[in-house]
């Protein structure tokens, strides 16, 4: 059953606004607004018309109050005006007991300025006739001219809609770059006139994550994965965008990550052309040749590209461009030999410097990932610094301008928190205070050097999050984090921004925006012990206060305080939250702790045998609900740490199938054609103890439940389970394994 409890924000120090503003001054009184209020434009400016609509918009749609707009001027009216003398993206917003005024010198200051109201105005999202708001002063203006998100069209195909949804969610944080990654290996994203075939034939692959299953009954083959922005989708995107305040930055990776463009037209490559778009997620050894016809080839897609986009900066990546087929390529060591270049790192220059001259003669400026600092760049061009700090440092130190994105802790499809119930997401881990806590001032730069950090951007790779929801889900609220470390020049406060968090997860909430509350929600964990369920409360913030019932009742501020693990009768059902000053942070977590559920693991709660970190994927199944799995696709294999086998005499075991993504490391060999899951003692090469064949599971894309008789064992033992297979592909994964749990008082 879903619970929806009436979730309100908790007080802070300054008003629930994120990111937070430059300064915020007590005024006298309050202001009121209710659906008499009209928002009036001082002057018949388009620009203010238009955020007074979006402005009512906002409001119409969080809070159900329907405020009418107009101009002029009058007392007890939300006032918005242009005026200059500011900066392109401040404002000052004034809220006294005669109304609120929002005064800025641009459109898109403006906009903000009206979002900070929606802000002021949505402390909490209950529907109201009359919102009453305290008197104050904010003036504001960003820390960092670029603020970014980064978004991977490529490996999975997002929709027009998603997009402009995602842009709107991204100007209630104030962020104002849209990074668009539309060109790699497992896909080419933008219609280009003059080369057809790159979305004919190079938006298309033959989807592994679907397990070869999806077949397609009228022609009996696999149906394709894929699709493609048309230059109208580009167009309206764009200006949808810029209406926003917000610039998109397309990239067309060069020269590697180009196995889609290469497929399409094999004369561009330089090695052993490819059989398809590729299928798989890694680096792969696809590279551009060096010929004339190639960088014309480049030339014309820039030229359309440049015709979509009219932001000052296209991306090129440059990123990951593994040189085997460059070496190996007596052609292009005979050109390298002509040129004069000593080695490949520094042809890669000679190509980016190729392009920057084309895009500097259009009055464009390159933009690339930190390596194409390895072979030289042109003055002009800049880096994003993606692999830690050190290519930010080393471009700022020689003139260029850098956007720093380390992926830790700004990778925003690396997952948020582990555990059972977490959502799929690349395997290493950036919680919401790693984001938090980033700090964008680098200490080795001097005063005229940080100057060339101009933004900060965090990057959402698509491998794992397979739909639209996911990429959200991945990216907020950590972009609320990333906003305020953008925006303010505020002293970082992590208890204020937490204080600050629950009105914006209520904002999400209203905008149906999916989202991750795994930070504020409460972690249930329990054991075994005499007789009686041992279980322990947390959250990953260790924020608030936690509050628990035993009852099946929703838990309040008045429930039993949690300070120490409890001990609780079989059966009992836990519910918990946070709270902080009486006001409840999250959803309740309710938990079941029973003799199945203690001897129950989800694979999430597993470690994993080689003791590195695994993606956490989705089956894909062609119909029916996705089961969730955390795996290490080059040796899938778990462990349940200190399993209690006192009187335990069956094993159930939920497996499931995921693609093989990556290179797989040594296959255990099978004893049956479909292969087994074998359960050993203690260490992976320790006793088998049971042996449950996958062959019911093959031809089921769904989850398959396994069960096998185990020997009698004492004690407390770690368990090994480990797949045997003869071939890479499917990978078979653990969903939960469940131990026929003794009879015990």
């Amino acid at each position: 059953m879903a619970i929806t409890p009436n979730i309100r924000p908790a007080a802070a120090a300054i008003p629930n606004m994120i990111p937070q503003p430059d300064s915020v001054t007590p005024g006298e009184g309050s202001f009121t607004v209710t659906a008499a209020t009209q928002v009036l434009c001082a002057g018949k400016q388009a620009d203010c018309a238009w955020v007074a609509k979006y402005f009512t918009g906002l409001l119409k749609r969080s809070r159900g109050l329907q405020l009418s707009a107009g101009t002029g001027e009058q007392s007890g009216a939300i006032s918005l005006r242009l005026s200059a003398g500011m900066g392109p993206e401040a404002y000052r917003l004034d809220i006294a007991p005669g109304g609120a005024t929002v005064t800025a010198s641009t459109r898109v200051g403006l906009l903000y300025g009206a979002v900070s109201l929606w802000q002021l105005l949505t402390q909490n999202n209950a529907a109201a006739s009359s919102i009453e708001i305290a008197g104050m002063h904010i003036t504001d203006a960003p820390r960092f001219g670029m603020r970014g998100l980064m978004v991977d069209s490529a490996r999975h195909f997002e929709s027009a809609k998603f997009i402009k949804s995602f842009i709107d969610t991204m100007v209630w944080h104030k962020l104002n770059v849209f990074h668009w990654h539309l060109v790699d290996d497992q896909g080419w994203r933008i219609e280009i006139k003059k080369y057809p075939k790159l979305t004919k034939v190079g938006a298309w692959r033959t989807p592994d994550e679907a397990g070869l299953k999806d077949i397609d009954p009228a022609t009996g083959h696999p149906r394709p994965y894929g699709g493609f922005y048309t230059q109208k989708d580009v167009r309206e995107i764009v200006a949808y965008a810029k209406a926003r305040g917000i610039t998109i930055i397309p990239e067309i990776e060069m020269p590697g990550h180009a196995t889609s463009a290469i497929f399409a037209y094999p004369e561009l490559g330089s090695g052993t052309a490819p059989i398809g778009v590729e299928t798989g997620w890694g680096v792969f050894p696809q590279l551009y040749n060096v010929d004339d016809k190639t960088f014309t080839f480049l030339e014309n897609v820039l030229t359309e590209v440049m015709g979509l986009f009219p932001g000052s900066y296209i991306h090129i990546g440059g990123d990951e461009a593994i040189k085997d087929y460059w070496k190996s390529s007596p052609k292009i060591q005979a050109q390298m030999k002509a040129l004069g270049i000593a080695d490949e790192k520094a042809l890669q220059g000679y190509f980016t410097a190729r392009i920057e001259k084309f895009l500097s003669a259009h009055h464009r400026r390159l933009i690339g990932w930190d390596e194409i600092l390895e072979g030289g760049i042109p003055a002009s061009a800049s880096i994003t610094s993606w692999r830690g700090l050190d290519g930010g440092i080393a471009a700022a130190r020689s003139g260029h301008d850098a956007v720093l994105s380390p992926e830790k802790p700004l990778y925003f499809d690396w997952r948020q928190i582990t555990g059972a119930g977490e959502a799929p997401g690349a395997g290493r881990v950036n919680m919401l205070r790693e984001v938090y806590d980033f700090n964008p001032s680098l200490d080795a730069l001097t005063p005229e050097e940080q100057r060339h950090i101009v933004g900060v951007q965090a990057n959402t790779w698509t491998e794992y999050l397979t739909q639209e929801e996911l990429v959200a889900n991945a990216v907020f609220p950590r972009a609320a984090a990333l906003a305020e470390l953008a925006w303010s020049a505020a002293p970082k406060d992590w208890d204020g921004f937490m204080a600050r968090m629950p009105a914006q997860y209520g904002r999400y909430r209203a905008m149906d925006i999916p989202h991750s509350e795994a930070a504020m929600k409460v972690k249930v964990e329990s054991r075994y012990e005499a007789g009686r369920g041992a279980v322990t409360l947390s959250n990953q913030t260790s924020f608030g206060e936690i509050h628990y019932t035993l009852d099946g009742a929703l838990p309040t501020a008045l429930s039993p305080l949690y300070s120490a693990p409890l001990t609780v009768p079989l059966p009992a059902v836990v519910t918990a939250a946070a709270f902080r000053e009486g006001h409840i942070l999250s959803f309740p977590t309710i938990a079941r702790v029973d003799l199945a559920s203690l001897y129950r693991r989800d694979n999430q709660d597993m470690k994993f045998c080689d003791g590195r970190g695994a993606a956490v994927l989705d089956d894909a199944p062609p119909s029916g609900p996705r089961a969730v799995f955390q795996v290490n696709a080059v040796h899938p294999c778990w462990i349940w740490e200190k399993a209690d086998l006192n009187g335990v005499s069956t094993i159930t075991a939920a497996v499931g199938q995921v693609t093989a993504s990556r290179k797989p490391g040594p296959m255990l060999a099978p004893s049956t054609p479909d292969g087994e899951l074998e359960v050993h003692l203690d260490t992976c090469e320790g006793e088998r103890i049971a042996v449950l064949p996958l062959a019911p599971a093959v031809k089921n894309d769904a989850i398959t439940t396994l069960q096998a008789a185990l020997a009698p064992r004492a004690g407390v033992h770690d368990v090994c389970f480990i797949f045997t297979r003869s071939k890479p592909d499917p990978i078979w994964a653990i969903s939960w394994v469940q131990l026929g749990p003794p009879a015990r008082p």
